[in-house]
């Protein structure tokens, strides 16, 4: 290192060293030559640790800090001006405004809660309230208060969980009647309920042992079966957007009154009969009635000022009917293909 220690050299020298820090060719040459390990202000601080006269090395000493404080401080603001620009133009050569733009995969809503939308913008501008029952059941209301006392063979049929204390998992949302006409005695309603209710049923292509159930009940004065024959009716050509072909055919339920079975037509066999009709070419949807004047009393109605109708439809089934699936427990195995296809129902 040939250059002298002075001051006016050391002052020329910082001045040329700032000046050739300007662009991105001359960074990396100027650190190297001034303030690396063998570079000039490197080597001038090695000179002044030898110099015995302390004013001179004091003076020397302020003259290099400077230098090298601003040549850090220069190198540093041009270090980050580059960085930016190489940024800037990394992202401006990375667009093509021509390119398609890159789609968002959008999930949709399980099939059930599709159809559980639906019957809610269906019932509720007719008046209707929507009410949640608890799946933990009391004997009570599942079954002594709907007209079936212990021992009754229609429990039987539903034979479901029990807990202890006489709770069991409930078999029907219809248990959702007692709760409510027991708060609201002698009162006009008009409610709807769904949620998932058990039963020790064998699991095949039409039953499981949970699945879930839409019940809709009006209690009022003069509810006539006609009411309940267009009701169901008008429901089934909305659920399906087509004229769907049903049929009505006597039956037994402890809390109705006439009782009837709503039969919807195979839609996978059209009513020639296949495995997932047992060969009938028809597909229980629904089962229905007049309330059983005892169920009114049970509940603390006038059974002879107020009448009402009930019914109950397991939503798997009016899913396998309105888009030919041909087995329940599709609905519960969470299989993506399956779940993809109801994608445009939202």
């Amino acid at each position: 290192m040939k250059n002298r220690l002075t001051k006016k050299n050391i002052v020329s020298l910082a001045e040329k060293s700032l000046k050739e820090v300007k662009n991105s060719q001359w960074v990396e040459n100027v650190k190297k030559e001034y303030l690396g390990k063998e570079g000039v202000i490197t080597h001038f601080f090695k000179i002044i640790s030898r110099e015995k006269k302390i004013k001179k090395k004091k003076e020397i000493g302020i003259l290099l800090n400077e230098w090298k404080k601003k040549l850090v401080e220069k190198i540093i603001s041009i270090e980050k001006k580059l960085k930016k620009k190489y940024q800037i133009e990394g992202i401006k050569s990375s667009i093509d405004i021509y390119l398609e733009g890159k789609k968002n995969p959008l999930g949709n809503f399980h099939p059930l809660t599709q159809i559980i939308q639906d019957i809610y913008d269906i019932f509720l501008p007719l008046g209707y309230r929507i009410v949640k029952g608890p799946e933990v059941e009391t004997e009570e209301n599942n079954f002594t208060l709907l007209n079936m006392p212990s021992g009754h063979p229609a429990r039987d049929m539903q034979d479901t969980f029990y807990l202890k204390n006489n709770f069991l998992l409930r078999t029907q949302t219809t248990a959702i009647q007692p709760r409510l006409m027991k708060k609201n005695p002698n009162t006009e309603l008009k409610i709807i309920s769904i949620g998932k209710v058990y039963r020790r049923d064998e699991d095949d292509s039409t039953h499981t042992h949970q699945f879930t159930q839409f019940d809709c009940f009006v209690v009022g004065k003069d509810i006539s079966f006609n009411y309940l024959k267009k009701t169901l009716e008008w429901l089934v050509r909305k659920l399906f957007n087509r004229n769907q072909i049903i049929r009505f055919r006597p039956s037994y339920f402890p809390f109705t009154e006439p009782s009837i079975e709503v039969d919807s037509l195979c839609s996978l066999c059209r009513g020639k009969g296949c495995g997932t009709c047992k060969k009938t070419g028809w597909i229980e949807i629904a089962g229905a009635g007049l309330i059983h004047p005892s169920v009114l009393k049970n509940c603390s109605f006038n059974s002879r000022k107020f009448t009402g109708f009930a019914f109950a439809f397991g939503l798997e089934r009016i899913l396998m009917l309105k888009y030919g699936i041909e087995d329940i427990r599709h609905f519960y195995t969470n299989d993506a293909r399956f779940l993809h296809q109801f994608r445009m129902n939202n």
